[in-house]
């Protein structure tokens, strides 16, 4: 049997306007195109980007039927799905948007909890370049970093005082 190998999938990268300067049809939306979605495996001490989340087909959520209530999955496994938008300044790409949102799964049952309204505003958040990452545990925040460090240095460097500063441990 032949192995799998594991794709190593990268940001999505700033492509050029599809507008392309004519302001008709389509100008002022909010393009997908920039943005990466990033699950935070809490207890394994692990990030990724898993495109999938994009539209709730990550292997984290595949097969699972997700609640509204955090107290009706008791024994949920902590994740943190984080929508990283990449934008471009004179210096080059950096980290621009960066919204978590909590995840909790029991594979045992097959249940979740997430609140899908929130999902769908942190994306949106992320887009138009909002950082909200403070309500994240320290140990998730670390995670997130040493990933967005080890991702490329340079967009982190050029990154927002404010993603950095709110994503320092307390």
């Amino acid at each position: 049997m032949e192995e799998k190998k594991k794709k190593e999938i990268g940001f999505n990268i700033i492509k050029n306007d599809p507008t392309d300067g004519h302001g008709g049809f389509g100008s002022g939306s909010l393009s997908l195109d920039n943005v990466s979605p990033v699950i935070i495996d809490v207890d394994a001490g692990e990030a990724t980007i898993e495109v999938g989340a994009m539209h709730a087909r990550s292997p984290v959520e595949k097969g699972i039927k997700f609640l509204k209530s955090k107290e009706e999955v008791p024994n949920g496994k902590p994740y943190w799905l984080v929508w990283v938008t990449i934008d471009r300044n004179e210096e080059g790409p950096y980290y621009a948007g960066v919204t978590a949102c909590e995840m909790t799964v029991d594979r045992a049952i097959r249940r979740g909890y997430k609140s899908l309204p929130e999902h769908v505003n942190r994306m949106d958040k992320s887009i138009k370049r909002f950082i909200i990452v403070d309500h994240m545990d320290d140990r998730s925040k670390g995670i997130l970093t040493e990933f967005l460090k080890n991702h490329n240095a340079d967009m982190w460097e050029r990154s927002k005082q404010q993603l950095k500063d709110d994503l320092q441990a307390n």
